[in-house]
């Protein structure tokens, strides 16, 4: 062997070494096609969004600030308050009219001033009354208006004000003071002296206008569980008008299918053997009925999503953008998610889509829950949207957003990681095809989408809510409900309302209602709405005169006044039901987007009701109408408590005007009848429990949108579909080899909760 080969050899295993020691040094490492790169795109319209910005933690205090300074009357901090005391019972952003919004987004106008609405509890003045003002500029407010005859008409009678946590907490202790006049009983029926019962409120809350009495459930407290599902029998029916504390009052009381007119009378009546009592042993953390701990140890890890190249959206403020789709987001206080200035490849398709409120309406043989009658927008559905746990709740990599708000305190509070957003793969086609038909081949495309998320924990029940953005320019909005049951102590013919669950305990039937908004502005703001359904034309054959068919033919219509387009609950409807603009695709169709309708609601309140008008909205599954900035909700957060004159009845905005090329809103309710059963213990799982609706591209394009997707896979049986130039599908192995960047598991979500909730599980 000659030198010159040695040397080759020689600088070979050099060679073969360094390259031994590269693998061995970037062994473990995340390969560059895993480091998160958010896309990175021009934006002309950055900023833009924040016209929708919810307030942030310090103009909410430069609000309560100015309030205190310029009003003029003595404000007690809301979070201490009595019901004879002034204070700020809330603050949110006031969103600017749309004409002014439009003017800034589309036509360079000016930009709205920022605005806040601060609501407020007067209870000590002659005439005590809530008044909303608009408090503006922000940053640094100069100004305070009334609004309150504006948007209602007149002021907004004290007796209507939402119950604070104060206000519960006062009335707990009112229970606790009557729950000691009768020690033989508890002890007897619960094992228990009333300190260590929960008590969970009903609402509406009497029988007419200026009513303010509640009944109140008692139940068994367990730490660590739901104790929805330990109802002791015992009801108590509180009177709360007065605006003086010390003269509120026990009225009534109920025990296992019996009145009593004090608890005093119900101690008379087992002390003197003439009361039927149902003996209940304490529940233990173990046994307990409903109870969340793991029975079994955790197993291996089941799939995981995440993005081996970072997210394919892009969050700025309150803003995201995925793949031709622009969505600005937020979140009420009080009604909950809301979007804004929905766009797909720069055209607005909606200017609002808005949660307005959820209805959950009980029957029961007990006082509670015969009479409850839940409008969830009044107790704040955003509000309770609490920190999402990554991972479960959510996708491990999604991105989390923090919500802030001030209510019932003078300082913000912030749900951190409330909302989150991420990108899904739905494990099904969006579209495909396997030709074995003249030519081999096969067409394909991945269903991802964007999903927008927050999850609200309204006493017992969890509201997910999910407003979804495809490639094919449909967006989906959904809502599952999960959590706890609302039970009733089981007795006499309980069945008729339920089924039962556990030992005492009544699954209680009962129907959610969810309203939404729509405001769709199709391809400009004048639509007109068109529906389109089938029918059968009986037919002789063209080139068979002696026999006929039945021919399905197409029947179109415009719909012209908003009787026409108001479509009861339940009662059938057109199957294709569309926003139609004045222009035309390509084939000479106009433009629309069709509104299609998944749910399974209960029956709506009978008209006859005195509190229906209340929840009017609930009549229909759809309705139509002219948009007017003075009819910006459909319910308000006073509704709860005077059904009976509510501030707000939707059933007004019907009122039969034209619809023909103006700008509408869709006034959409989904919902479902819930029939509690032995497989809601320990709680309600969201399989079936799911409804929404569609907003879907109607000959809006010439062709689907979604041929322009990234993620289309096609190949013929002349190719290799193993080669990563002709699939990629095929690329997948090498980009998706390695395992995600995984951020440290963190949950901050008890922070703002005080260590013992008021009575009513707020």
């Amino acid at each position: 062997m000659n030198v010159k080969t040695v040397l080759i050899l020689l600088v070979l295993a050099l060679a073969t070494v360094f390259a031994l020691v590269c693998v061995l040094l970037t062994r473990g490492r995340a390969p560059s096609t895993c480091q998160h790169r958010p896309p990175e795109q021009e934006d002309a319209d950055a900023g833009h969004s924040l016209v929708f910005a919810d307030l942030t933690p310090q103009e909410l205090l430069q609000v309560v600030r100015y309030l205190r300074g310029h009003l003029g009357v003595p404000l007690v901090d809301a979070s201490r308050a009595k019901p004879s005391d002034n204070c700020i019972a809330s603050v949110a952003v006031q969103v600017p009219a749309k004409a002014e919004v439009l003017r800034f987004l589309d036509a360079g106008g000016a930009r709205p001033a920022r605005e806040a609405l601060a609501v407020l509890h007067f209870g000590n003045q002659p005439d005590p009354n809530v008044t909303e003002y608009v408090v503006g500029p922000l940053p640094t407010p100069t100004y305070h208006r009334d609004v309150t005859v504006q948007k209602y008409g007149g002021k907004v009678p004290y007796h209507r004000r939402p119950v604070t946590g104060s206000e519960y907490t006062d009335i707990n202790a009112l229970i606790q003071r009557e729950l000691s006049k009768a020690p033989h009983v508890l002890a007897a029926c619960c094992e228990s002296d009333g300190t260590d019962l929960i008590f969970l409120t009903t609402a509406p809350r009497g029988f007419k206008s200026g009513d303010r009495a509640t009944w109140f459930v008692l139940f068994h407290a367990v730490t660590g569980t739901g104790y929805y599902l330990s109802p002791v029998g015992l009801e108590v029916l509180v009177e709360h008008r007065d605006l003086h504390v010390s003269r509120w009052s026990l009225r009534q009381v109920f025990y296992n299918g019996r009145y009593f007119a004090s608890t005093r009378e119900l101690e008379d009546a087992f002390l003197t053997n003439s009361l039927e009592v149902v003996r209940m042993r304490k529940p233990q953390a173990d046994t307990v009925l409903g109870s969340m701990r793991p029975r079994r140890p955790p197993g291996s890890l089941g799939p995981l999503q995440y993005e081996p190249q970072g997210p394919r959206y892009s969050v700025r403020d309150n803003r995201v953008t995925y793949q031709g789709w622009s969505i600005t987001f937020g979140m009420d206080p009080n009604s909950g998610p809301r979007l804004f200035d929905i766009r797909y490849r720069g055209e607005r398709i909606v200017y609002e889509l808005s949660l307005q409120e959820a209805l959950a309406l009980y029957g029961s043989n007990c006082p509670g829950g015969m009479s409850t009658r839940y409008l969830d927008g009044s107790f704040g559905i955003g509000r309770f949207a609490y920190e999402l746990v990554r991972g479960l709740d959510c996708p491990y990599t999604a991105t989390y957003m923090d919500q802030h708000y001030l209510v019932e305190s003078e300082t913000p509070k912030t749900n951190q990681n409330s909302l989150c957003i991420f990108e899904h793969d739905a494990a099904i086609p969006l579209r495909r095809h396997f030709s074995d038909s003249h030519s081999w081949y096969y067409g394909g495309l991945r269903k991802n989408a964007l999903v927008i998320r927050t999850v609200s924990t309204l006493i017992n029940y969890d509201y997910i809510w999910d407003f979804v953005f495809h490639g094919s320019g449909a967006v989906e909005v959904r809502v599952h409900a999960t959590g706890y049951i609302s039970s009733a102590f089981f007795h006499g013919q309980g069945t008729n309302y339920g089924n039962r669950v556990g030992p005492h305990t009544l699954g209680t039937m009962h129907l959610h209602h969810i309203h939404y908004k729509v405001d769709l502005d199709v391809d400009g703001q004048l639509n007109s709405l068109e529906t389109q359904d089938m029918g059968y034309e009986l037919v002789k054959d063209p080139w068979s005169l002696e026999n006929t068919i039945e021919r399905p033919y197409l029947r179109r219509e415009r719909l012209e006044r908003e009787d026409e387009a108001a479509f009861p609950l339940n009662a059938p409807m057109p199957r294709y039901l569309s926003f139609a603009s004045t222009k035309r695709n390509k084939w000479g169709h106009p433009r629309s987007y069709r509104i299609q309708i998944s749910s399974f609601a209960g029956e709506h309140l009978p008209v006859s009701s005195s509190m229906e008008r209340s929840i009017s909205w609930g009549r229909y599954q759809l309705a139509v109408t002219r948009r007017k900035d003075e009819e910006p909700t459909s319910t308000s957060v006073y509704n709860q408590n005077d059904p009976w004159t509510p501030t707000v009845a939707f059933a007004d905005f019907i009122d039969n005007e034209t619809i023909t090329n103006e700008d509408l809103v869709a006034w959409i309710s989904v919902g479902f009848l819930h029939i509690p059963h032995a497989e809601d213990v320990p709680n309600t799982v969201t399989v079936g429990n799911g409804v929404g609706f569609f907003l879907r591209p109607y000959n809006y394009f010439d062709e689907d949108p979604s041929v322009e997707s990234p993620d289309s896979v096609y190949f013929s049986g002349e190719q290799d579909a193993g080669a990563c130039g002709v699939n990629p599908l095929a690329c997948l192995p090498p980009n998706a080899a390695c395992a995600p960047q995984l951020p440290p598991f963190h949950y901050g979500g008890f922070l703002n909760l005080s260590l013992a909730p008021p009575p009513g599980g707020l």
